[in-house]
């Protein structure tokens, strides 16, 4: 399958029907740092890539299906999927030939809060009730069409507001596996192995597989990677460490395998990630996207 090229992309063929609302025309979403809401019924030619995302975004498919761009490789996105981009990352989707792509998003500002997942540095793709996320868009955009007021405004912002939050801080996630992922981020460099990580799960490498796929949208071993890359990139900010040394402190002995995964996961090399975030007030030029 054809995927657009990661550079700077918003492509909205002829056939695609979007019902956007943007905070100029609801000021009501601002204090929410809601920069637009929309619903779109996509097909071929679509495609968005930001190779930096200012601010969070939230996409819930509720039928057909679209394309993707997670954890460094293409992916499905079918009806009853979501998916949370944080800021700052690569982000890249596209619809596919011959197929509808139906889907709500949140789109928001800098400097939203979205939970722990929000803080994350890669896009995280799990089940979620779309169907419903689509009815509180569809009703924000309406009541925004209609009367205007302002409780049932705030009414509808907080049922939105309230499915991402669900999405983002899963009521579902086990007691056993928060104690594992935390084990694992303490530890980035440590070696771990499914078999060690479903030793300390208390459970098959079979069971842990499961319940990751379901709740976290990727296997144990993506998630330790993961956590190393989102690791990497809080060292390569906050510290002056030389490439060889980061790589080593989040797991990697070779600093080309650390760089090559860290620009597959987030769309920046190491030491174009370490420039932008030291550049305040300066925007952001897209990442190199040839090798």
């Amino acid at each position: 399958m054809k995927h657009p090229p990661l550079v700077e992309t918003h492509l909205v063929g002829p056939e695609t029907v979007e019902s956007v609302l943007r905070v100029a025309e609801c000021p009501a979403m601002e204090p929410h740092r809601i920069a637009h809401v929309g619903v779109a019924d996509a097909s071929d030619p679509y495609a968005m890539v930001r190779t930096d995302l200012p601010g969070g975004y939230f996409l819930a498919c509720f039928g057909g299906e679209g394309r993707i761009l997670l954890d460094g490789r293409w992916q499905r996105c079918r009806a009853g999927q979501a998916c949370l981009a944080p800021a700052h990352v690569l982000h890249a989707f596209h619809a596919v030939p011959g197929r509808r792509w139906q889907f709500a998003w949140v789109r928001y500002d800098e400097g939203a809060g979205l939970g722990p997942l929000g803080a994350a540095s890669a896009p995280v793709l799990a089940g979620f009730h779309s169907a419903a996320f689509r009815c509180a868009v569809e009703g924000l955009i309406a009541e925004q069409s209609g009367s205007a007021s302002p409780a049932a405004l705030h009414h509808w912002l907080e049922l939105v507001q309230g499915y991402v939050a669900r999405f983002a801080q899963p009521w579902h996630v086990e007691d056993r596996l928060t104690r594992l992922w935390e084990a694992v981020a303490a530890e980035p460099g440590h070696p771990w192995t499914l078999t060690e990580l479903a030793r300390r799960a208390h459970c098959s490498g079979e069971h842990l597989r499961r319940l990751c796929r379901r709740q976290l949208g990727r296997s144990p071993m993506q998630h330790v990677t993961h956590l190393r890359i989102r690791h990497g990139a809080d060292l390569l900010t906050e510290t002056d460490h030389k490439l060889e040394v980061i790589a080593d402190l989040v797991g990697y002995a070779n600093p080309f395998v650390f760089s090559n995964t860290f620009k597959r996961w987030t769309g920046w090399r190491p030491s174009d990630y370490r420039a932008k975030q030291r550049r305040p007030g300066k925007k952001n030029a897209g990442p190199d996207t040839k090798g």
